[in-house]
């Protein structure tokens, strides 16, 4: 197993935040890593997930909801093929710290035959991506 964390902390309320990661319509426009989502924002629904990892290749990956908590998490699991080779479980947490202080945490354990194999692209273009996208998230969340 392999797991990418990274978090920053945002001067947002948690709804805020949960706007901006949830307005889905609007990612082409500010999040330079998660391009684009097409799908139903709930529990058991499928998402269409485009992605842009900096120096690397567009993909599109179709990952399932497991928790939508409104304002707290979303979290979904997404697999390259069948169950086992190469699957994702991303997380997108808010932490309140405080009144309009939050710590937005995005993190995704790796699991599968594939994992050992983009060991190299996971730590250097995916993690890029998840800080990018998380001060990209910072500046949109924190404009007034």
């Amino acid at each position: 197993m392999k797991e990418l964390y990274t978090e920053i902390e945002i001067n947002a309320s948690p709804e805020k935040v949960w706007q901006v990661l949830t307005d889905f319509d609007r990612f082409k426009d500010w999040n330079p890593f998660i391009r684009s989502i097409q799908g139903k924002l709930q529990t058991g629904s499928k998402l269409a997930v485009h992605l842009k990892p900096p120096g690397g290749r567009e993909m599109t990956v179709h990952p399932k909801i497991l928790r939508c908590e409104p304002g707290h998490e979303l979290r979904w699991l997404g697999r390259i093929l069948v169950r086992g080779l190469f699957d994702g479980q991303h997380t997108f947490k808010i932490e309140p710290l405080g009144p309009n202080r939050v710590r937005f945490i995005q993190r995704e354990k790796f699991a599968g035959m594939l994992t050992p194999f983009f060991g190299r692209t996971l730590n250097d273009q995916t993690k890029r991506g998840f800080n990018q996208m998380n001060q990209a998230l910072k500046a949109l969340a924190e404009k007034p």
